[in-house]
């Protein structure tokens, strides 16, 4: 239960049993007091019988109000206006009676609307200044004069607190709405996290189906850079062998066909086993990397290291394929190209995005000549930054010719699906 809830109640539990409680106190003490302000047999009549309608007002009140509560109503202001006539009645007959009349100050805001409630609040301060001027109607200039003074205090009181209270009101209201402002931003900011979530998983899907159309393009410029260069040449020393009848020439021809077709096949178990992260099956990407930069190593005699830094993560599959793509790409383009006597590939974890760098001290570049080149023509470098991109990442070329090449691609950090 909120503290507001828990307010609420315990105004309607007074609203509800106050005007008895305050009738039951102020009844006996009048009663015992009668003979002190010389009341007649008629007054005490009259006051038994105002006391009665008092008793039947709240009863019909408290059924009224279970279908028509509020100040919004007429039945409220009339509850209100009757009430106060039978609270100053039993005061003008007996001042102490102005412990039920004191009923008005309590209920003004939610029995009347709010053009009404100063009104109210007059009314009831008049019939608690004329109890505490020693009756009504005041006897004497003295008596006036004292009504006067303390009708002006109980209004400018009464003004006062209804002005903090108004204040207060408007306090409250501005934090109910501002809390539901948050609740709606709250729902807002979640909705706006689902359809994020959603977006990443698309994004994902998208990016592994341009990764297989990448791959197709990839592996068919390959195919024509390697093997099918590897089968013309092939075919062409073969021709030789057939056209000569020098039997040396021709073994000469036949040793070159051999060294092509071992090449081809070598070419082509390679772009087989690239065709999809194997090595990812078993292991996690810096297992992967660290398996990948030492084949390397062995197959092609050039010294490399791997270092990862920073606390390892286990990552999407299509993060962690795409960098170990980047990765046997960027050695691929070092074997053919480089010349390199070192190689260093380091896998780094940097809060929300991992890098991969790969650097070797080879020949090096010019990157305008690079940049003129096609996609089919190159070194590779526009499919690894393409891989990057497309999940939200980049890829950077450091290389002048002469001082080596550093390829350093920057991804998301997103971990692997629970």
């Amino acid at each position: 239960m909120t503290q507001t809830t828990l307010i609420d109640d315990r105004w309607a539990l007074f609203e509800r049993w106050g005007p008895y409680g305050l009738l039951l106190l102020s009844t006996p003490i009048a009663w015992a007091t009668a003979d002190a302000f010389a009341m007649t047999t008629a007054e005490r009549w009259t006051c038994g019988a105002l006391i009665g309608a008092a008793v039947v007002l709240h009863l019909c009140w408290s059924r009224v109000a279970r279908t028509r509560p509020g100040p919004s109503t007429a039945a409220g202001v009339w509850h209100y206006a009757i009430r106060w006539a039978v609270g100053f009645a039993l005061t003008w007959a007996n001042p102490l009676f102005a412990f039920y009349a004191a009923i008005g100050y309590f209920s003004v805001e939610r029995l009347l609307p709010r053009r009404l409630r100063k009104a109210g609040l007059f009314a009831t301060a008049v019939t608690l200044a004329g109890s505490q001027a020693g009756g009504l109607p005041p006897s004497g200039q003295l008596q006036w004069v004292l009504f006067g003074a303390i009708l002006a205090a109980n209004t400018v009181l009464v003004l006062l607190f209804g002005h903090f209270a108004e204040l207060e009101e408007a306090r409250s209201q501005a934090r109910v709405e501002t809390i539901a402002e948050l609740e709606r931003t709250n729902t807002a900011l979640q909705q706006a996290l689902d359809e994020n979530a959603a977006l990443h998983a698309q994004l994902l899907v998208q990016a592994r189906e341009a990764g297989v159309a990448d791959e197709r393009r990839r592996l068919a410029a390959e195919i024509h850079d390697t093997l099918a260069q590897g089968l013309t040449g092939i075919i062409a020393q073969l021709q030789v062998v057939a056209a000569t009848p020098d039997q040396a020439l021709g073994r000469a021809h036949m040793e070159r066909a051999l060294a092509l077709a071992r090449h081809s096949l070598g070419e082509a178990r390679r772009s087989v086993h690239n065709l999809s992260p194997v090595a990812l099956a078993d292991d996690g990407l810096p297992d992967a990397l660290k398996k990948t930069v030492t084949e390397w190593g062995e197959r092609t005699g050039i010294p490399a290291g791997f270092t990862v830094t920073g606390t390892a993560e286990p990552l999407h599959d299509e993060v962690a394929a795409t960098l170990l793509r980047i990765a046997q790409e960027a050695l691929s383009n070092t074997a053919r190209h480089a010349a390199a006597g070192r190689v260093g590939v380091t896998l780094s974890y940097m809060g929300d995005e991992v890098t991969l760098d790969i650097r070797d001290d080879g020949r090096g570049f010019d990157r305008d000549a690079v940049r003129r080149r096609t996609h089919t023509g190159g070194f590779g470098l526009p499919g690894m930054r393409a891989r990057a991109e497309r999940i939200a990442g980049s890829l950077t070329v450091e290389a002048e010719p002469g001082q080596g090449t550093a390829v350093s691609a920057r991804v998301p950090l997103v971990r692997h699906d629970r």
